[in-house]
């Protein structure tokens, strides 16, 4: 099945080949994989992909790669769960939690695209790979490369939280510490680009790349039965995620696979980082850049590659978007482990703030179907709620120790 045409601009329309660029050298816009969708009408349906494999390579024919899967077979299709307790606590009716938090094998949704990514990249013949980071792509990066049996170099900024350092570091890459902002590292990473044949899955892989983000989308849709939610509250760093769930929905819709409305799309950004949602709020299409500032460090790019196509994916759909402060994050970690027991990073923590904030403000209303997405693991960043929780009692190895402590307890709380 021919299902690639190429590349094209997604400014200007014009075709490339499929092959490891990312800029329109006639009006520098990025470059995006461009389908043949008429071959894949009729050929992809709901059958052909439930017949596939318990991973985002079910979704192989919408997805960039050419032959066999050679990286990342375990990837995706993690839990939609009906979050009773936290619609319960939100005051909504129909409530879903999309739970990358346990995506195999570093435990976040960036390991979808890295998957598609470094198979593009196998595919090219690059015996290199390398990315810059917030923190979980640099995991995963680390850990796909180690799989694939490639060199890695991972770019992050010098401050990034020890669990992510610690999580990239296990798997044995060549890790690159950058005294500056991840903006500042990006910028490095683009010179570094231009002078090394290294596929970067973030710059010159970037079309194939997010191209993994849709499966995101894909699965919230068959996992509800073929249907979308009414809402989606994304978090957003460079603006890919929200851009590319947008993109699945639709490319769902035009084959046939999709039954009913669309989801409209809510961004979700820290108010220390946020220049996708104040576009949002403003409805300009002009992106001004800030420099970050919060504990959000996964979410904190103050110069989004994708933030244009983000607001234009959100304003499309019909939705929203709003920022979190970081004790509205803290709170809402707090929250979705007391309620749902899953523990989230500091991205979740945004998602489940600004939802609350969109219930609230009736920009969600409290009868129509919500997902929430968690894209990222809590024990990567657990040092941001460390004091903010209770310590452990502690007791001699005796009955009547525990026996004292429970009575000192009761007395207490009261109960």
């Amino acid at each position: 099945m021919d299902k690639v045409r190429g590349l094209k601009c997604r400014e200007c329309g014009r075709g490339y080949p499929a092959a490891p660029l990312h800029v329109c050298e006639f009006c520098f816009g990025p470059l995006e994989v461009d389908y043949h969708y008429e071959a894949l009408k009729g050929v992809v349906t709901r059958e052909r992909i439930a017949a596939g494999p318990p991973s985002i390579w079910r979704y192989q024919d919408l997805l960039p790669v050419d032959g066999e899967v050679a990286v990342g077979r375990h990837v995706g299709f993690t839990p939609l769960i009906r979050a009773r307790n936290l619609a319960e606590e939100l005051g909504v009716a129909e409530l879903y939690i999309k739970n990358d938090s346990v995506c195999h094998p570093s435990w976040s949704f960036k390991d979808r695209v890295v998957s598609v990514a470094v198979t593009k990249a196998r595919e090219f013949g690059f015996d290199t790979v390398a990315c810059a980071s917030t923190g979980n792509l640099a995991n995963s990066v680390a850990a796909h490369a180690a799989e694939a049996r490639l060199r890695s170099f991972i770019f992050i900024p010098a401050d990034l939280e020890t669990g992510k350092v610690i999580g990239t570091l296990v798997y044995a890459p060549t890790l690159i510490a950058v005294e500056g902002t991840y903006d500042e590292v990006n910028r490095l990473c683009s010179e570094v680009a231009d002078k090394y044949r290294w596929a970067f899955v973030n710059i010159n892989i970037r079309p194939y790349y997010s191209e993994g983000s849709k499966t995101y989308g894909y699965e919230i849709v068959e996992q509800l039965g073929w249907r979308s939610p009414r809402h989606i509250v994304v978090p957003c760093a460079g603006g890919s995620l929200i851009t590319k769930i947008w993109k699945a929905l639709k490319e769902l819709r035009d084959l046939g696979l999709l039954d009913g409305e669309l989801a409209r799309v809510h961004a979700a950004q820290a108010a220390g980082c946020g220049p996708i949602v104040t576009m949002i709020k403003e409805d300009s299409d002009v992106l001004v850049p800030v420099r970050p500032n919060t504990i959000a460090k996964s979410l904190a790019i103050g110069n989004p590659a994708d933030g244009y196509y983000a607001w234009r994916a959100v304003k499309e759909s019909g939705g929203s978007g709003e920022h979190a402060t970081d004790e509205e994050i803290l709170d809402a970690m707090s929250l979705l482990a007391r309620t749902e027991g899953i523990f989230t990073e500091t991205a979740g923590g945004v998602t489940v703030a600004v939802a609350r904030k969109l219930i609230e403000r009736g920009v969600i209303p409290r009868e129509e179907s919500v997902v929430i997405s968690i894209t990222g693991i809590g024990l990567k960043t657990h040092e941001t709620l460390a004091s903010r929780l209770a310590e452990p009692v502690r007791i001699r190895p005796s009955l009547g120790a525990f026996d004292r402590a429970l009575a000192d307890l009761k007395t207490l709380t009261g109960s």
